[in-house]
């Protein structure tokens, strides 16, 4: 019998060369490792920048354009005040289509937020505070009638015309601005949390404030903490006076 070459021991041992050095072998490892944690930290840049547009247009971008919203809506509430100031349907009229008044309130910041009706997200992410109609019905002030004027509005993203609610402290003015009276409450309580689920704040005589009697109140609601919707912050006042609104529409001296 003729001896096996080098060539036919290797095909016979099923093999096709030396074994692979492990220095190797670590090598091609590591690249693969390398690679995985590049790609994945790719993944983790994206989801970071694609977060962070999504927190630019929740906290920034939605306020851009509720303010436009809020400002067109305001600007044809006040044309239409200077145009009749009375209003056909006598004193107190007021237009509900785009707006019953405007909410003052300096512990929170310059400036007026324009109340419309209901509460739904359609109506608050114009950048307006709205006053409840569900599930209790709110007392609007210029009724004359005794009962509870409840309002809410965000406190981030959609002009979160609430956002600084929690400077307001007790003895505070909150002022309601109609087309020709102003409502001037002062702050008597404040529920820095509560359940969101919790609509007794909104009752026509709110007890969880301290009153057992009807009068005239107003209740300001919104989320908590900041940047939740977790809990509801309520803050209470009573109307103290009204004063008409003269031909220069000057503000009590509580805005000045």
């Amino acid at each position: 019998m003729a001896a096996t070459t080098d060539t036919e021991h290797e095909e016979q041992s099923g093999t096709d060369g030396p074994p692979e050095p492990a220095a190797r072998r670590r090598g091609r490892a590591g690249r693969i490792v390398a690679r995985t944690v590049s790609v994945f930290g790719e993944l983790l840049i994206t989801a970071g920048l694609v977060l962070g547009l999504f927190v630019v247009y929740s906290l920034w971008w939605t306020n851009v354009v509720a303010d436009r919203a809020a400002d067109k809506q305001a600007d044809r509430v006040r044309d239409d005040w200077a145009q009749d100031r009375v209003g056909a349907d006598g004193p107190g009229a007021l237009d509900t289509k785009a707006g019953i008044g405007f909410l003052h309130v300096p512990a929170m910041g310059d400036g007026d937020i324009l109340v419309e009706k209901g509460t739904s997200m359609k109506v608050l992410n114009d950048g307006v505070a709205g006053y409840y109609t569900d599930p209790v019905k709110s007392a609007l002030p210029t009724s004359g009638e005794e009962g509870n004027f409840s309002l809410a509005a965000h406190r981030d993203g959609h002009g979160a015309k609430f956002h600084n609610i929690h400077k307001i402290e007790k003895g505070d003015p909150i002022v309601f601005e109609t087309k020709d009276t102003w409502y001037v409450y002062k702050t008597y309580a404040v529920l820095p949390e509560t359940s969101k689920y919790n609509v007794r704040v909104l009752d026509p005589i709110p007890k969880e404030s301290g009153k057992e009697k009807a009068g005239h109140y107003i209740t300001l609601t919104t989320c908590t903490p900041v940047y939740t919707s977790r809990y509801r912050y309520v803050v209470w006042g009573e109307l103290v006076r009204t004063e008409k609104v003269d031909g220069e529409r000057t503000p009590p001296k509580e805005l000045r």
